[in-house]
């Protein structure tokens, strides 16, 4: 993100680097090969789209989860910054708070593969047409 754009950072940015990362792992699903997409995935729609989309090519999903304390997070996140300052922007306390609010953590059957893929929310017809709102081709 700070190599496309330095300390601009414009929200819808990410969303955009993601959805493009996510359509060559998915074209690499489709031929056969094993895609690991460790970034974003903080809600059950973004996982059940992204397991969808694998089921859809044929692939199986190993999902894994990894609890990390919000103090092991501030410090990976303070090494970062002090060794790679170059990579990523500085992240408050706040904005910490505020984003763990955010994360849904996975269900213990999310996770062992055992459950069913929920129906795309109300508004979309299809988990690629929910896909293609949540990780839009290109800044809006």
């Amino acid at each position: 993100m700070k190599a496309l754009y330095g300390e601009q950072n414009p929200s819808s940015a990410s969303d955009v680097i993601e959805g493009r990362l996510i359509e060559i792992g998915l074209r690499a699903l489709a031929l056969g090969t094993s895609v690991v997409i460790d970034f974003g995935l903080w809600s059950r729609d973004e996982r059940s789209a992204l397991r969808q989309a694998a089921a859809d090519r044929g692939a199986s999903v190993e999902m894994h989860y990894f609890a990390v304390s919000p103090s092991e997070q501030r410090r990976r996140l303070d090494q970062r910054q002090n060794h790679e300052p170059h990579t990523t922007w500085p992240i408050s306390e706040e904005e910490l708070l505020e984003w763990a609010d955010l994360m849904q953590v996975p269900t213990a059957r999310e996770v062992d593969g055992g459950e069913p893929i929920d129906d795309p929310p109300d508004g979309f017809g299809s988990w690629d047409e929910w896909r293609s709102d949540r990780w839009p081709p290109a800044i809006r």
